[in-house]
């Protein structure tokens, strides 16, 4: 299948195809990366990348697309200890400095996961940097992407750019965890209404994250949520996040609850992967 982005297409599957493959390339390093792009996608694409936060600006003649990677799945205990910790542990913040005043905009109240804010801060002045030089080169849509933590992003850089006056086209996520708690969603959500679809498998455990703060429970998912499979099971996840709640106190998660944890999750980890998403698409 030749993938093709269709400009005055919104919420297309083609769309989604073609930028689900853009997330997906954003895990190949540098010059693997940017042979795949031009062969797969026909995009002259660059990579961005400071300490693990990467992200790829791209473009043709017709598009400019902005991919962010994400963060590989867990595969083991430890591995899936350190993932729920480290999301159980982040704050609701609004950060300091320009990056704060641009966030400051979506209003009285709205709070973001200080490691998804400080992650975009890390590479937001390269990405912004090459997506202007882009535009000055030629205007053309814009489109942004991201799978996992990469999706997260994908919803930052978009805000951002808006706050720079740059137009942003279209946003698809994939997989992508809570950015922020009710208002910081209510101003994302107005500011794309009609521009932003955010893929989910239902058997995927990460768009659950942040499962379960252990400083408020008050993240939220931006609109438009666009399902992809059948829930294999009912009430699992429910149950799990009543255990984590009861059993991790001051960021320690028992031996026993972790194990109950690991039994519940580990078969539905594959479902995060981007080529499962690549594959429920069709």
């Amino acid at each position: 299948m030749t993938l093709v982005l269709h400009e005055d297409a919104f919420g297309d599957s083609r769309n989604a195809q073609f930028l689900a493959k853009a997330a997906e390339l954003a895990y190949l390093p540098s010059e693997e990366g940017k042979a795949a792009y031009l062969a797969e996608l026909g995009l002259v694409a660059n990579l961005i990348s400071v300490h693990n936060t990467q992200a790829w600006v791209g473009s043709d003649q017709y598009n400019i697309v902005v991919a962010f990677r994400g963060t590989e799945s867990p595969d083991k205990i430890e591995g899936l200890k350190d993932w729920l910790l480290t999301n159980a542990m982040n704050l609701l913040v609004l950060p300091q400095g320009r990056l704060g005043t641009d966030l400051a905009a979506a209003g009285v109240g709205a709070r973001f996961h200080q490691g998804f804010a400080d992650a975009i801060g890390i590479v937001w002045d390269d990405v912004y940097s090459m997506v202007n030089s882009a535009m000055g080169e030629s205007e053309r849509p814009l489109w942004i992407t991201g799978h996992s933590l990469g999706g997260a992003l994908a919803l930052f850089a978009g805000w951002l750019c808006i706050r720079k006056m740059v137009n942003v086209h279209q946003i698809y996520t994939f997989g992508a965890p809570m950015i922020g708690n009710q208002a910081a969603v209510t101003a994302f959500n107005r500011e794309f209404k009609g521009k932003l679809f955010r893929y989910v498998n239902m058997n995927d455990p990460v768009p659950r994250l942040p499962m379960y703060s252990l400083v408020a429970n008050e993240f939220a998912h931006c609109a438009e949520e666009r399902i992809l499979g059948a829930q294999e099971s009912e009430g699992g996840e429910s149950q799990l996040e009543w255990s984590l709640a009861r059993g991790v106190v001051d960021g320690v998660i028992n031996a026993t609850l972790l194990e109950t944890i690991w039994d519940s999750v580990q078969g539905r980890v594959a479902a995060h992967g981007m080529d499962y998403y690549r594959k429920l698409l069709g």
